[in-house]
């Protein structure tokens, strides 16, 4: 039998996950969805196995707070990483992830660097 990895039931969160879900309500009609996040089918989803809670779509995107401010987060195809776009491109170690970058640019979600 497969385990659920993630969730849209509600019974399945616990309190601390329902307050996750209300912030995110709360900031997406305070400050409307991530400009680059489709508003198709949105629902609140729970990740069981870490506990995150964010917004999906119909084309997968994820929305999660970052601080106070509901933002897309990202996972790249190329090299695994995942996070909001400033850790994309730094990849948390000071120096720029070439891959994220170029996954973000082919997105959309930063502009694309011109070649010298």
């Amino acid at each position: 039998m497969e385990r659920e990895i993630t969730t849209t039931d509600l019974a399945k969160f616990g309190w601390r996950e329902r307050r996750i879900a209300a912030t995110l309500l709360t900031a997406a009609c305070d400050q409307g969805l991530p400009e680059d996040f489709n508003d198709d089918e949105v629902v609140l989803m729970m990740n069981i196995n870490s506990g995150n809670v964010f917004l999906t779509n119909s084309d997968y995107q994820v929305a999660m707070m970052n601080g106070d401010k509901l933002e897309s987060f990202y996972s790249c195809p190329e090299c695994g990483h995942e996070g909001f776009k400033e850790a994309m491109i730094q990849c948390g170690h000071g120096e720029e992830n070439e891959e994220c970058k170029r996954y973000l640019e082919d997105i959309g979600a930063i502009e694309k660097q011109e070649e010298n």
